[in-house]
């Protein structure tokens, strides 16, 4: 009888924690106005008794990557690829030794590699990311995210994305929201590993890219992307990405950099109720903090004109219970 009563009180318990976690869908928030307003908006949205109510079809959220899903500190993650990439290939190119912004990669000397500015940068993705078919890249860049590390946190780049983000996600997903993914990265970077680890499909990234070339190869026939053209998805780019790629303009849309302002302008001008939201990076303890004075991620314009239009601003330190997912759950 007691195994009984004690098996009984195993399972209500159980029950309870379960209800607990299904009540709260974003249990790694704390209790604040940045939780309150995401929650309130989507019911807002949600609810057909609403003068508010959005149909499915129209409720759109687009995500920065970069900084605002996963972490961006010391230097965009993309980068240190394409830097390991420069020193992989260097064997086959031995007029780097002596050409920028190649010279400064295989020195280490990052300061050097930044010095070029985003003509330099560019000219170091066309030469990483280019003249191999999409699914040759997309084989390297998994290749790379088995092995390589953060360098502070010694985690694999894919640990270092942001629970409560992960749990923002899932639940518009649960309330009929299509996620987007509109980033200044290079969308051929991003789609290898977007569905896995945050569940948002290939077709629904969006970020920046170089031009695209038909070829024929061996018996088959594939996509090749080629240095002749790049297109910049950061600034105003953003919004003309979207309106390329979606076709409708977002509903919620979530930043975290200047980067990022002329998208969520773009999401909150329009006709009917609209969220934007930045992730204001604030805990030097757990993460780091920075904003108005970072060369990476770089928060000054859009704390303004956040103040100004009421978006929701996030306060990582005082809002999330965590940053990173545990890795044994994951």
């Amino acid at each position: 009888m007691k195994k009984i009563q004690a098996g009984a009180i195993s399972v209500l318990l159980f029950t309870i924690a379960v209800s607990s976690y299904a009540a709260d869908p974003l249990p790694s928030w704390n209790d604040g106005p940045s939780k309150n307003a995401i929650v309130s908006f989507v019911k807002d949205v949600t609810s057909k008794r609403s003068d508010t109510y959005v149909p499915p079809a129209e409720r759109i959220a687009v995500f920065d990557n970069d900084g605002t899903l996963w972490a961006e500190q010391p230097l965009y993650f993309q980068f240190i690829f394409a830097m390991d990439r420069v020193k992989a290939l260097a064997p086959q190119h031995p007029e780097w030794q002596t050409t920028d912004p190649f010279k400064s990669v295989l020195s280490n000397d990052l300061h050097g590699v930044l010095a070029g500015g985003n003509e330099g940068l560019v000219k170091l993705l066309a030469a990483t990311h280019t003249g191999v078919s999409a699914e040759e890249f997309d084989a390297v860049v998994h290749d790379w995210l088995k092995t390589a590390r953060h360098p502070t946190s010694k985690r694999p780049y894919t640990d270092m994305i942001y629970q409560p983000m992960l749990e923002v996600l899932q639940y518009l997903r649960k309330n009929g929201f299509k996620t987007f993914i509109v980033s200044g990265g290079n969308l051929e970077f991003m789609r290898p590993w977007a569905e896995a680890v945050y569940g948002i499909p290939p077709e629904q990234v969006i970020g920046s890219h170089f031009g695209g070339k038909f070829e024929a190869r061996g018996d088959g026939f594939v996509v090749v992307q080629s240095p002749d053209s790049f297109f910049l998805d950061d600034g105003p780019g953003k919004p003309v990405g979207i309106h390329t790629h979606i076709g409708r303009r977002p509903t919620m849309a979530f930043g975290n950099s200047d980067g990022d302002m002329q998208m969520i302008q773009y999401t909150t001008s329009g006709p009917g109720l609209r969220f934007g939201l930045i992730v204001h990076h604030t805990d030097a303890t757990r993460e780091w903090a920075y904003d108005r004075t970072s060369s990476i991620g770089k928060l000054d314009k859009e704390i303004d004109e956040a103040t100004t239009r009421g978006w929701t601003e996030v306060d990582m330190k005082a809002e999330w219970s965590r940053n990173y997912p545990e890795p044994a759950a994951k």
